[in-house]
């Protein structure tokens, strides 16, 4: 008979491996828990990874869409919001002057109600969102539209040389009361309009581009997210207000006065319609956004459910792993310690 010898130093050895291999059977296992997918998806595709690859890369992209999609719609958002604003602004306006076309034009609600409008429509088309002018075009770091009554202003100072220019003395010299009909709709359609629905308008008003912000709503479909504060509508309530309000501190006639308020009335009804125009464009890019966005989430449906078949784990499953590895290695750790206390001296 042959005696064998054990060493309590392999058999401490053989614990720490084994204490080893299941802490890391405990980590891989923790890891599926939280993800909800197998830790190594290549050791348990094999060939099949390219696949999974593959699919990863397009729901990266359709996510990618999607997020870009949600910035658009609040951008819209505030675009119609502003346009209803806007809308609300030339209505009031238009009211008062159709009321004052019919009479002796009331000079100081005519002018008050202008200003008002000016004023409105300047702060609704610097409006931002998410740190963004949204109606600058693709220059959304620019403001848009120049404050008419802000100190040393461009578009008054051009609107102030155009009045001097065409009659040879300032809107407050005394000769302004010898203004006629004839020659404020002269000045109106030659000096006036040209400054603000031609060239003018990019010189002294706006500093927006008239290139509006192209989005990818899909994966093979663009749409136009934006509005620039050139619109026609924009020009003409801005022509409008901007007119009366540089022109009515004038001590003209009544005639030259209801010459502007004629011409006005109609360009404040046209800036109405372009605005709504505008508005119900607005709504149908909102619906194509809307729509988009419903696809793409349909196919990442379907995309994560593919990914789930591939390298989906079952949670039960992981839990009870787990739970076993956390209980064995408990008891390897207190075995190995009573391993370690045998010792030849305590044993004689």
């Amino acid at each position: 008979m042959k005696a064998s010898f054990v060493s309590s130093v392999s058999i401490s050895n053989a614990m720490r491996y084994q204490v080893s291999r299941m802490q890391s059977e405990l980590v891989k296992a923790q890891k599926e828990s939280s993800s909800d997918r197998v830790a190594d998806a290549g050791l348990s595709l094999g060939a099949r990874t390219g696949q999974l690859v593959s699919i990863e890369r397009d729901l990266e992209r359709l996510d990618g869409i999607v997020k870009s999609n949600d910035l658009a719609k609040v951008r819209l958002s505030a675009t119609q919001t502003s346009f209803g604003q806007l809308a609300t602004t030339a209505r009031t306006l238009l009211t008062t002057l159709m009321a004052s076309s019919t009479g002796n034009p009331d000079s100081s609600v005519v002018l008050s109600d202008a200003k008002n409008a000016l004023s409105a429509m300047t702060s609704v088309l610097n409006t931002t969102v998410n740190g963004q002018y949204i109606f600058a075009g693709i220059n959304t770091d620019v403001k848009p539209l120049n404050d008419f009554n802000a100190p040393g202003s461009p578009s008054k100072a051009a609107l102030d040389a155009a009045f001097q220019s065409f009659f040879g003395f300032t809107q407050t010299d005394a000769q302004a009361a010898n203004i006629t009909t004839a020659q404020m709709d002269n000045f109106l359609t030659t000096a006036i309009e040209p400054m603000f629905m031609g060239a003018g308008w990019k010189t002294s008003w706006s500093n927006a581009s008239d290139q509006k912000i192209v989005s990818r709503i899909a994966l093979n479909e663009t749409a136009e997210t934006s509005v620039s504060a050139n619109n026609d509508g924009v020009r003409r309530l801005a022509m409008a207000s901007a007119t009366i309000s540089g022109l009515f501190t004038a001590q003209m006639s009544a005639d030259a006065k209801k010459a502007i308020i004629d011409r006005q009335v109609g360009q404040v009804g046209q800036a109405i319609g372009n605005i709504s125009t505008e508005q119900a464009l607005m709504g149908f890019t909102e619906n194509r956004v809307k729509s988009a966005t419903d696809r793409l989430t349909m196919q990442k449906d379907l995309l994560d459910r593919s990914v789930l078949d591939m390298v989906g784990i079952d949670p039960y499953e992981v839990a009870n792993r787990i739970t076993t590895l956390v209980g064995q290695i408990d008891k390897s750790y207190a075995l190995t310690a009573r391993i370690q206390q045998l010792s030849l001296l305590k044993y004689l």
